[in-house]
């Protein structure tokens, strides 16, 4: 027997799903998504011959990202992108803007001697600026490899995951959904903000706790040292989940590039759908033969062809 709570229960998650099913939905998808073979049998046969691993078997290999340096082969954006954080214009090479390595490797290696020999005569915020400069060179490289790779179909997913890698939003950007800007942009905001605030009162209860048990005593405002601890571990696990926070949305932002690449050529039409609606169900009531039966609530469900 149910009680009077689980029956209320019951009928607000039918309503609930009923009132979220009631707008039709409809999808049908490309064939070629169930049926595509990522590695042909030619492919794996010849793979197979030369003794070479499936792709898939490895996530880098050097003599593909070599090979594919001298032009003898394909490169996946991915091995592409991998390669040059470690070997700087790479993707200058791939892309055949070799006339891009001077600026590259010159503005690095700027930056990097400014920011050594101002280090070594003690001037430490110049150096900043010059280590920060040779960081910005890399990053540019990096950047322009990305947006300059050609890929035989647009959107291509891997070119929208390694924007948004690079510089959040940009795989949004790339996959022309500009509204999704202030959601992740704005939520990165908010999260970095936060993170910024707790930090900065974590600083503050943990100097005033570091004072208030300091022998001799050096501080006499109105705080205890146990409340000064209270706020101090409650500012630093506010503080995490904010950093929790930004990171979440981070890697939200490029999971939602690379789904929404790859969903963007799909097919949908109105020629399969399911319905989900509410409906009054009415009983046949053979007149003189069954007492009256009153009509009933429900859930209709529908399939169009």
């Amino acid at each position: 027997m149910f009680t009077n709570s689980r029956k209320s229960a019951v009928f607000a998650a039918l309503f609930v799903l009923s009132v979220f099913c009631a707008f039709p939905s409809a999808a049908q998808f490309r064939s070629e998504a169930f049926t595509q073979q990522y590695n042909s049998q030619e492919s794996m046969a010849a793979a197979k011959k030369k003794n070479k691993k499936d792709t898939t078997d490895v996530l880098f290999s050097f003599k593909e990202y070599f090979g594919g340096l001298r032009h003898e082969n394909t490169l996946k954006i991915g091995t592409s992108f991998a390669g040059s954080m470690v070997f700087v214009g790479g993707q200058q090479i791939y892309n055949g803007q070799n006339w891009k390595l001077p600026i590259v490797y010159g503005g690095i290696g700027a930056g990097l001697a400014g920011g050594i020999y101002f280090n070594s005569t003690g001037r430490n915020d110049v150096a900043k600026y010059f280590f920060i400069g040779a960081g910005v060179f890399y990053w540019g490289s990096l950047m322009d490899g990305v947006l300059n790779y050609k890929p035989s179909d647009f959107p291509h997913p891997g070119k929208a995951t390694v924007l948004s890698i690079i510089l959040p939003g940009l795989g949004q950007i790339y996959n022309n959904e500009w509204w999704k800007l202030p959601i992740y942009l704005g939520g990165m905001g908010f999260a970095i903000h936060l993170y910024s605030d707790f930090s900065a009162n974590f600083d503050r209860y943990q100097r005033i706790y570091d004072e208030a048990i300091a022998d001799p005593l050096s501080y006499s405002g109105p705080i205890t040292a146990e409340q000064a601890r209270y706020y101090r571990n409650t500012y630093r696990r506010w503080r995490d989940y904010s950093l929790f926070a930004v990171l979440g949305i981070y890697l939200l932002q490029i999971i939602d590039a690379n789904v929404f690449a790859y969903m963007h050529n799909f097919d949908t039409d109105t020629n399969l759908s399911f319905n989900i609606e509410p409906t009054v169900i009415s009983m046949d009531r053979p007149s003189g033969f069954s007492p009256a039966v009153p009509d009933a609530v429900g859930l209709k469900f529908g399939f169009s062809f």
